[in-house]
This record gives structure tokens, sequence and C-alpha cells, in this order.
């Protein structure tokens, strides 16, 4: 499948949500579904869906990306870390083409890591078996741009902890999954301006007297995912919490573990958990957010003509105010489960 239009590469066995960390946490109770059918059944559906996760090794065949930075692009290009204020700010949008854009062309596909089970964001559709989902058109508009066609995609699902490795060994051309663009990570990749503006927020069940990010989780079993910034932020300060039994690969896993009472709650980005909250009534979101996230779209470090071409990309997504590609995409993905949001975060660009 790995040729066809809009495709997803085949399962990989062993990965995906059923493919927990190494230290499985104890089921504590009966570990059953608390009566939240349909929603917590779709909630399982989609974690199953994710078994079907890609390996994050390289194929043989045409769809092998080759190393594609070429001689000029191997450089860091964004802020240098140590003085790193705002790591979202990136290069200056360009239609020009280079070696990268040169390479997709060549291909005739562009290679996208995303998430299939983000409800909202990039999730495979039950009934349809398509991938669907606000990321999802953001992909589609990149490879409409650069190849003529935003069907002309080869869909790679990659875990939270995987959007990284995935990029450095040229599995992918570009990650679109609600991935955080921060100090650390500009040292790892390099990223487009943000496209969406989130922040970290507890998710726990409407019962729990857990208020927030706070001492309310002293002593609970808190789920989340492996390489993102709520685990950061909990490594950082747990208040208390034990996360370490309950890292798990992907997010989604965490909703499931919350719904099988293996879990108190979960720390994640609220634009992430609002998904999860529309999936299941009996959850919500705690407290407020304390972070600002800032996603980007994220291709190998150094790839400098891509990064540009997408910044292109986003320029024109957002322009046309409430007619805009982007104000398109909130209304069909997220305006029902995240309100309020009056249009895409400015872009900002660094010198030079």
């Amino acid at each position: 499948m790995g040729d066809t239009k809009g495709s997803a590469d085949p399962a990989a066995p062993g990965t995906g949500a059923s493919g927990g960390p190494a230290r499985r946490p104890a089921r504590r109770g009966a570990g059953r579904l608390r009566g939240w059918g349909g929603v917590a059944g779709m909630a399982l559906a989609l974690a199953v869906a994710a078994s079907a996760l890609i390996p994050l090794t390289r194929h043989g065949g045409d769809d092998t990306p080759p190393t594609l930075a070429g001689p000029g692009y191997a450089q860091g290009v964004q802020a240098k870390a140590d003085s790193c204020k705002d790591p979202e700010a990136s290069l200056a949008p360009s239609s020009a083409g280079g070696p990268n854009i040169d390479a997709i062309k060549q291909r005739g596909k562009l290679i996208a890591g995303v998430d299939q089970n983000s409800f909202r964001w990039g999730y495979r559709n039950p009934a349809t078996g398509t991938l669907e989902g606000f990321d999802i058109d953001l992909v589609k508009a990149i490879a409409k741009n650069i190849l003529g066609d935003e069907n002309a995609v080869i869909y790679r699902a990659i875990p939270t902890s995987q959007r990284i490795p995935a990029l450095q060994n040229g599995t992918v051309d570009v990650v679109v999954r609600t991935m955080t663009v921060n100090c650390t990570r500009i040292k790892q990749a390099s990223f487009s301006t943000a496209y969406f503006e989130a922040g970290q927020q507890v998710l726990a069940p409407k019962a729990s007297a857990i208020t927030g990010f706070d001492d309310s989780l002293r002593g609970k079993r808190v789920c989340v995912a492996a390489g993102s910034t709520a685990f950061d932020a909990l490594k950082a300060d747990a208040h208390g919490a034990d996360y370490q039994d309950f890292t798990v690969p992907n997010q989604l896993d965490c909703l499931v573990r919350l719904q099988q009472n293996l879990v108190d709650a979960v720390v994640t980005d609220n634009a992430l958990a609002a998904g999860q909250a529309a999936q299941d009534p009996a959850v919500q979101l705690k407290g407020s957010p304390f972070t600002t996230e800032h996603y980007g779209a994220a291709v190998k470090l150094g790839n400098s003509d891509l990064v540009q071409r997408i910044n292109q990309v986003l320029v024109d997504y957002r322009n046309g105010g409430d007619n805009s590609p982007w104000m398109t995409a909130y209304r069909k993905w997220l305006a029902a489960d995240l309100p309020g949001i009056s249009g895409p975060p400015a872009p900002k660009y660094r010198a030079g």
C-alpha cells in the first residue's frame, strides 16, 4: 500500500496501544469499563487501530525516503537553544524549491508522520477507515502545495515517543502530530511556525477529587505519554503523583486506562484532552492550563527549504479571516470541543 495515494503503511506487530511500557501497572479493582458504553467502545476502537502503527525502520522499495539534507542545509535552522526565548520563531516563508522539495517531487509522494488515534486531530474513522482530523487537513494542504494533489501522501502513524526518531532516520518527510515546539526539540528537528496554541492540563473523572495540576495529584496514578511535554512537566514536579509506572507510548492509551480504572488521571495537552472528553462524558478537564504549547510541523533538522515551503503553506492557510482554510478546519474538527478560538496564532519569524 506504500504507493497508493493517501495510504498508510502496513501494520507492524508489537507496537501501538497494545504495546505498553515494559513495566506494566498492576490492575486495581475490577479494571472494567465503568458503564461508558459506546464512547468507551470508540476509544477502544481507536486504540485497536493504533496497533497498526508503522515500524520506525527504513523500508525497502520506492517509498523509502533518502537522506534529504543537502549541502548548506545541515546547520541548525532554529535559534540557538542556549539563548532560546521564542523557540516557535521559524524561517521566513518561501515558495522556492530546494533539495528536499525536489526529492519529494521526484518521489511523487509526501511521507507524513501522523497520529491515527487522536480524536479530532488525527484519527482513523472507524466507519470509513480513512484518516481524518485537523492535522490531516494540514498535511493535505502541504501535499497540495508541493505536489499539486492533496492525496499524494503516504501516511505513517507513529507513537508520540517516536516523532523525532522518525525524522532523524528518514522514515518521514514531515511530522504533523500535535507536536509542541520547545527549546529542547529545536536541537533535534526543524519546525514551522506555530499552527495551533494549546496548554497542558489534567483530565480526570468528573467525580474525582482531583482539582488540577496541583497537590490533589499526590498518591494518584497519573498516565502520560513518553516523549511528551506532559511527561517533562511531571518529571519536573509530579506533585506526589506516580507517573513513571503509567507512562505509555501513545496518548490515547491513557484514556483507555482511565476508563478501565487503571489510572486516576491523565496529563496531556488540553486540545487532545478536549477530544477525549468529547468521546467520554464521564471525564472532564480539571483546573486550568499550566503551560502554553505551540504546535508546529516538524522536519529533519537542517531541511531549510522544506521548512520555508511549509511556512508559505501556513501563510496561505491562515489568510482569509473567518473564511480561511484554518478557520474552516477549526470549525469542522475542533470548535465543538474547543470553542471560542477566533483564529490561528500569529506566526513568528526569526531574523537572518
